[in-house]
Order: structure tokens, then C-alpha cells, then sequence
């Protein structure tokens, strides 16, 4: 087919939190924006479906706010998004971990209720909470530049400059060095308790890392602060009531978004981009592509282009571990065996920091964990309209699945593909989970088990069931993600833009890279 000539401004491939954060921004300023998505639905992990029985209404994949809430960029569109439908809903107790004796240890949006309850298990254990939480406020502007915002620009030069000159370049270097100690030497060098110790770590998770990743001490700080302040929401009526609303307020601007659409090139003339083509042979005109895709898509399905550097890199670029969701409805709300739990957001099931490391370790090699840790979410609680009056459901993610499985750490299971393990796992998580719960059997009406292999048939970029868009190790993290040598989403076609959790800022429902984009666009 011809091409539509200057129809679009800008042309957005994949509709994750990424992509509509991309086309929300640019059609607010009056851009001519497409959205182009190949599945059925738009959200990506934004997925709220009946999966186990009628009425009860699960978050698939990504469920928790607080990345968004906090951003830039629902700073910017928060408002926009509120008048099409979104809404959030909260709980004052964000987190717990809920250790295998049944001890366990609520977190409160109260900060010294938080102090109190820290110190009463440890005398300065609460005191230490302040100083870490506190630490991070203090250098909010400085830490959530760098976490958030575009890493090669004036902006973080002049910032980086004007550290040094409030820091001293020693002092500079010494903060950098702190900020990349691991989570396992931050908690056991400053916290006794071993309850406070295993309720942070396995946070650390859930940013693609583990107990002895580097920098993991600082995002777990960092969870912390936003945790403590802002809770751990969701979203009314489901993460896909939060796609909805992108949805109706991307097109109440003018924004075309096309689903059951897959994008069979990226095209190019000279170095620069020109358009897209379509799986059917329809051309699309545009003057740039933001690419919300994994790097083996972008540079190994979509572009023609001569590119050995990137396709070098693309080589070398390593997933991370898988994750399996779990997901309950139930005949009432669980009765906890251990008390004051029944409101928490989410409740890790972990024994602390060896536990933590133990699992992922695992999973790393190949291995179905022996205990998985274990993160229980509780939507009804804070959203009652998720399943029918006095029923309840369960959002369980386990962030330390293999995503190719070599073996069974306990031996139990013999198969090495997902398709016959599924069920198995679940088996081994419900056995630790019905621990904690009273009668949790008579309870159970039904269940529903996503595989990694699973969660990556519904959504090509999850990698083998890596939500993260990558290992996030240092190597492949700020300056340095996708590749080494990558500069803001920007490379040397022109006119595209790759976003996405395989990009900086990384992974989660912050919507940054696509915030940054819309930016650098002039949104």
C-alpha cells in the first residue's frame, strides 16, 4: 500500500505504561500520535481479567502504583488520568513480611509509629529507619534525578556540578560509593532484628535484584521512603481500568491507538526513520518511532538497518530471572493465623535475608526454589469491587522463578518444562501459604497459575518471564542500559526513540523512559 504521508507525528510501538505515558504526553501538547499494539488489549502488564471465576476480577501481572504516584510522570498526568476513570485506592499498612515461625512485622504510613515498633524489636533499629529514610529525603533531588531523569544531558551535568560543590569532589565519590552497597551488608550492618532485616529484603526483588547486587542497599532505601509516604496503592477496578483511562484520555486528544496491530518494520532512508510497515504491507508515515520493545526486538526483528555496534550488544544483553504469578478467589477474606496482617497491602512470606538469597540464587541457576519468596497481595481489601461482596481474592507474585528450568532445588520435581512444572510450583507455594491461614483448603474456591513461559506468550518483551526488561545489574543499569554504550533511548537511526524497561530509568510502572521521550519531543 502507499504510504499515508504526514499523517502522524509520532508513531508508538507497544502500549505498556511506557508507551501510553509517550502518547498521553504528546497528545496533551497537540501532537499527532499512533499507537500501535499487537495484542487484543492495551496495557501490556497492565492486565485485570476474571482469570479464576466470575466476579472476581484479578491484576494479572502489575498491580501496585506507588512507581507512578510519585513520578514525574503522574505527577504530570495524574489529574488528565483522574477525569477519564483513574482513581487510586490505598491501605495505611503498605507492607509486612511474615516470617516461617509466624512472627512478623507490619510497615505503616506513620513514620514514628514506625520508629516505635522498629526500636521495640531492637533498641535503634527504629532510630537507624529514621536516619535511612531520612537520608533519602534529604537528597531526593540529587538521587531521584539520577534515578529518573536523563542521565546524558546539561541537566545532570550542571546537577552533578553543583554536588561537587556542595559535597566536595571527595565527598562526591564517597556518596557515590556508598549508594552502590549491596542490600545484605546495608541490613545486617545496621539492623539487629532479624524481623526488620527480612522486611526489606526481599523488596529488593521486585527492582530485578538481589540481597548482593550492587546498589540494592539503596533501592531498598529508596522503597522504603516511598513506601512509608506513599503507601503501596492500586487501581480502581484493576491496572486495566488504569490502561482505559490512558486509553480515553490519549484519544479524547486526538491520539489513534489500533490494537491487533503488529509492526513488521521500522523503515529508514539515509539513517533516518521514515515510518513503519505493518504485517499486512500498509505503510505508515511519521517523523519518529518510539520503540517500547526488549532490545531483541527492536534491533533483531524491526530494524534492516546495518548496525554492528547495537547488534554486537544485543548478543550480549542478559534477561533476568522469571516471575510466576499466582492468583486465588476465595469464599471470605483469609484469617491469619499471625494477627494485624488482614489490611496490609502486601506480605512477603520470606525468613529474611539468607532466605531471600537462597531463592534467587536458585533461580538464577536454573532451579526451582526450594521456598520461593513469597509476595501476597490483598486488592479486595483495598478495593472491594474486585469480587463479590464478603469474598476475597489473593494476588501472589514470585519474583524468583527460573526462566529456564534446570532442575528442582528439592527434587521433587522432575520435568525441566513450565508446561509440566506449572502446577507443581503452585502446589509448593500454596503448601507455605495455607501455613498462615486458617482452614485455607475450605476457603479456596479456585486458581489460576501464569508460568514465566506463560507471562512471556502474553507479552513478547517479558522475556522468558523476565519483567524487567532485563538483568538490572550495574552493568545494565543507569548510563549503561541497554548497552553500554546507549545515550538516552537515542542511537544512530534518527528520528527513534527506544523506550521501555529495557531502558533508563528501568523497570517498573514509573513510566519514565516514555515520560523522558515525550519530553525530548516537547511535550
Amino acid at each position: 500500500m502507499a504510504a499515508d504521508l504526514g499523517k502522524f507525528d509520532h508513531v508508538i510501538i507497544g502500549s505498556g505504561i511506557n508507551g501510553l505515558v509517550a502518547a498521553s504526553m504528546l497528545a496533551l501538547k497537540g501532537a499527532r500520535v499512533l499507537v500501535l499494539e499487537r495484542e487484543d488489549r492495551i496495557g501490556g502488564c497492565l492486565l485485570t481479567e476474571e482469570v479464576t471465576l466470575l466476579g472476581f476480577r484479578h491484576d494479572v501481572m502489575a498491580a501496585t502504583f506507588v512507581l507512578f504516584m510519585t513520578s514525574s510522570a503522574g505527577a504530570a498526568l495524574g489529574p488528565h488520568l483522574a477525569r477519564h476513570g483513574f482513581e487510586y485506592c490505598h491501605s495505611p499498612h503498605p507492607t509486612a513480611v511474615l516470617r516461617p515461625d509466624g512472627t512478623a512485622l507490619v510497615l505503616t504510613m506513620d513514620a514514628a509509629k514506625n520508629v516505635r515498633s522498629f526500636n521495640a524489636l531492637s533498641a535503634g533499629d527504629g532510630d537507624q529507619h529514621a536516619r535511612d529514610v531520612g537520608g533519602i529525603a534529604a537528597d531526593a533531588p540529587f538521587l531521584f534525578a539520577l534515578l529518573g531523569g536523563n542521565l546524558w544531558s546539561w541537566a545532570t551535568a550542571k546537577l552533578l556540578f553543583g554536588q561537587v560543590r556542595k559535597r566536595g569532589l571527595r565527598g562526591l565519590a564517597a556518596w557515590m560509593g556508598s549508594a552502590l552497597t549491596p542490600a545484605r551488608g546495608w541490613l545486617q550492618s545496621n539492623y539487629q532484628s532479624p524481623l526488620v532485616q527480612a522486611l526489606w529484603a526481599p523488596w529488593v526483588l521486585h527492582c530485578g535484584l538481589t540481597p548482593e547486587s550492587t546498589y540494592s542497599a539503596q533501592m531498598g532505601k529508596v522503597i522504603a521512603f516511598a513506601l512509608e509516604a506513599a503507601g503501596a496503592p492500586i487501581s480502581k477496578g484493576g491496572a486495566g481500568q488504569a490502561a482505559l483511562a490512558f486509553r480515553r484520555l490519549i484519544e479524547a486528544h486526538g491520539g489513534v491507538i489500533r490494537t491487533g496491530t503488529d509492526v513488521e518494520k521500522i523503515t529508514t532512508h539515509d539513517g533516518r526513520v521514515t515510518g513503519v510497515r505493518l504485517a499486512g504491507g500498509e505503510a505508515i508515515a511519521c517523523a519518529s518511532v518510539l520503540a517500547s520493545v526488549a532490545p531483541d526486538q527492536l534491533y533483531g526483528r524491526f530494524l534492516d538497518v546495518n548496525l554492528p555496534e547495537e547488534q554486537a550488544a544485543v548478543r550480549q544483553f542478559r534477561h533476568g530471572r522469571g516471575n510466576f504469578q499466582l492468583h486465588y478467589a476465595l469464599d471470605r477474606h483469609p484469617e491469619w493465623l499471625t494477627a494485624g496482617l488482614d489490611d496490609v497491602a502486601l506480605i512477603h512470606l520470606a525468613d529474611g535475608v539468607d532466605s531471600v538469597s537462597k531463592s534467587a540464587n536458585e533461580a538464577e541457576r536454573g532451579m526451582l526454589p526450594a521456598t520461593p519468596t513469597i509476595c501476597v497481595g490483598q486488592p479486595h481489601r483495598l478495593d472491594p469491587s474486585r469480587c463479590p461482596e464478603g469474598k476475597a481474592i489473593l494476588w501472589l507474585q514470585i519474583p524468583d522463578a527460573p526462566r529456564v528450568i534446570k532442575g528442582d532445588a528439592s527434587g521433587e520435581i522432575a520435568t525441566q518444562d513450565w508446561e509440566g512444572a506449572r502446577e507443581a510450583f503452585a502446589d509448593r507455594i500454596e503448601v507455605i501459604l495455607s501455613r498462615h491461614i486458617k482452614d485455607f483448603d475450605k476457603i479456596k474456591l479456585a486458581r489460576k497459575a501464569y508460568s514465566p513461559a506463560d507471562l512471556e506468550r502474553m507479552n513478547c518483551n517479558l522475556v522468558g518471564g523476565d519483567p524487567y526488561g532485563g538483568a538490572c545489574s550495574i552493568d545494565q543499569f543507569f548510563i549503561w542500559r541497554p548497552f553500554a554504550h546507549s545515550t538516552n533511548g537515542t542511537g544512530p537511526v534518527r528520528g527513534l526513540i527506544h523506550i521501555g524497561a529495557s531502558t533508563h530509568p528501568g523497570p517498573g510502572l514509573g513510566g519514565g523512559s516514555g515520560f523522558n521521550a515525550a519530553k525530548r519531543l516537547g511535550a
